[in-house]
């Protein structure tokens, strides 16, 4: 329901126009548009889906366990699956806890690659004549004139100061840097930390420069000077583009409240995330029942109501607020959108399935439910796999996740009530 309706609704309701294959934020023109209209997500929602991906194992594993001949056997697959989803749950939830610290650092990494690629760029318009050979190898005659060109003074050092007046010179605009980033490349280049640089130092940090460059452009394979411009230009706006989506994550509209308290606040998450599995334990088999009854009372089929009714009530509170992030129609808002519908995947599959497997193992059941287990390998992993290799959703889209939603019905339905494989 979360990865197939809700996800198509959700891109639905957030499309915005699409150029040079981004979203616009609140631009929505051109309609109902298959290829002109969508959603683009940051990297972090990218990871969101790769996580959710991995969440499956556990479901692979009893299914694949359950090939064994012997009742025991089976009995220590259930097990050791149990075991696998609450080490992946743990993992999960201390992921979510250090995820400020990774995206600081990660914000950090993108910071210095802009300011990095930003002066190699500012290097390159200063620079008369080719700053990398044929080879790839860096052309040392033209570094040291660029060496000396900032070089004022004429000492064979380059100061901070020489620095800052050489970043603030011609075009400084079009390359997106200021006095303050000095200070950045000085660190990087400076090995000697003497807070000067001499003329190998500079060089070695040119040639590392264009290395990184190189690595995060198109390759390494230069015919000529312009296809090392192009690569130069495309790290910069990859490293610019980068940070710049880290910071709106950080400038977000979206109000989050300062955690004064952060070691009651983790125990009240933990007491929260034990008494929830408590109750899931407690009415789970209630639940079955209560479902049994009402089929039989109202004549409706246990099926439309386990597998459309329960769904949709269970999971209605991620919708409502999936579909009001999603209206609002801007990058960030859409990345929260898809990271919480990822998010809640991932819980439902590891913490569901752990509290249904310790119900299996402790009175001693028979796990036969494959139909099941496949519908969520396969809407779990196409889904995941389709969102983790882009950025942007374009209309289209939508009819992959609404498409996924009947057949997996239909699949569960052939496979339990005609094949009777449960």
């Amino acid at each position: 329901m979360l990865l197939t309706v809700i996800w198509g609704s959700c891109v639905l309701v957030g499309k915005c126009d699409l150029q040079d294959s981004t979203a616009v934020d609140k631009l929505d023109t051109k309609g109902f548009s298959l290829t002109g209209s969508g959603i683009t997500i940051d990297n972090l929602t990218r990871s969101a889906a790769w996580i959710m991906v991995i969440s499956v194992i556990p479901f692979l594993v009893i299914q694949l366990l359950q090939l064994l001949d012997s009742t025991s056997g089976r009995h220590v697959a259930v097990l050791i699956a149990l075991i696998l989803s609450v080490v992946l749950l743990i993992s999960y939830c201390l992921y979510q806890v250090f995820q400020r610290q990774i995206q600081v650092r990660r914000m950090k990494y993108w910071e210095e690659r802009r300011v990095i690629f930003g002066f190699l760029g500012h290097v390159k318009k200063r620079a008369i004549g080719r700053l990398m050979k044929d080879d790839g190898e860096v052309n040392t005659e033209i570094v040291y004139k660029i060496f000396k060109t900032i070089d004022t003074n004429n000492d064979d050092h380059l100061t901070a100061s020489e620095l800052k007046a050489f970043v603030i010179g011609i075009r400084f605009e079009e390359i997106d840097l200021d006095a303050s980033d000095a200070d950045k490349i000085m660190a990087a280049f400076d090995t000697s930390h003497d807070n000067r640089l001499s003329y190998d130092e500079f060089r070695k940090g040119i040639k590392k420069c264009l290395k990184k460059a190189v690595r995060s452009g198109k390759g390494s394979n230069l015919k000529n000077v312009v296809d090392a411009i192009k690569i130069i230009d495309h790290a910069g706006h990859q490293a610019k583009n980068e940070h710049e989506q880290l910071l709106e994550g950080e400038q977000s509209d979206v109000v989050v409240e300062i955690v004064e308290n952060v070691k009651m606040t983790s125990l009240k998450a933990v007491g929260l995330l034990i008494l929830g599995t408590v109750i899931a334990a407690a009415f789970a088999d209630p639940l079955v029942d209560a479902v049994d009854y009402f089929s039989d009372a109202t004549g409706i089929p246990t099926f439309f109501i386990s597998f459309i009714v329960l769904p949709l009530a269970t999971n209605s509170s991620e919708a409502v607020s999936a579909i009001i992030f999603a209206s609002r129609k801007k990058q960030k808002t859409a990345s929260l959108t898809f990271s919480e519908l990822y998010g809640a995947v991932t819980v439902n599959n590891l913490l569901c399935l752990a509290v249904f497997l310790a119900l299996v193992y402790i009175r001693g059941l028979t796990w036969d439910f494959t139909s099941e287990v496949i519908v969520i390998l396969i809407v779990c992993i196409v889904m995941g796999i389709f969102a983790s290799f882009r950025t942007t959703f374009p209309l289209w889209t939508v009819s992959v996740a609404f498409i996924l939603y009947p057949f997996s019905l239909a699949l569960v339905y052939v496979l339990d009530y005609v094949l009777g494989w449960s």
